[in-house]
């Protein structure tokens, strides 16, 4: 057991980096991927029966949307448009969540992921420009 406690301990130390180095682009996708990981979760235990598991995923997802509604910026105009899909996705899985109707998950999972690939690719684009004019005189 002590073996899996350390291997675990190390896991730990190496996500708490990960976020203690990643950029507010990179903690995002973090929120995306957590997010989506969630509901996933959720779905499977719904469908198995699991219902106290299913709630606390439901709960975890919902508190990941929160967190994503919060760190909007308002003086942006494209904020207003997410902030309302972040909301429509959090009303969904508290309504899947109180009437544990998996199928209400899936879109959910689709706009999450949809929402995770634009940001990964934007990210990526990002970084292709910033090396790009990063060695310009």
């Amino acid at each position: 057991m002590t073996s899996y406690a350390n291997a675990q301990s190390k896991t730990d130390v190496y996500r708490q980096q990960n976020v203690m180095t990643a950029s507010p682009g990179e903690l995002t996708l973090m929120l995306y991927d957590g997010c989506i990981k969630e509901v996933k979760r959720m779905a499977m235990y719904i469908e198995n029966g699991g219902i106290e598991k299913a709630n606390e995923a439901a709960l975890q997802a919902q508190a990941i949307l929160s967190e994503l509604m919060h760190s909007l910026n308002p003086q942006i105009e494209m904020s207003g448009n997410l902030y309302r899909l972040y909301d429509f996705m959090h009303n969904e899985l508290v309504y899947a969540n109180i009437h544990k109707q998996a199928q209400k998950t899936g879109q959910v999972l689709e706009l999450l992921t949809d929402l995770r690939d634009t940001w990964q690719q934007a990210i990526r684009i990002n970084r292709q420009q910033e090396m790009g004019t990063g060695g310009s005189i």
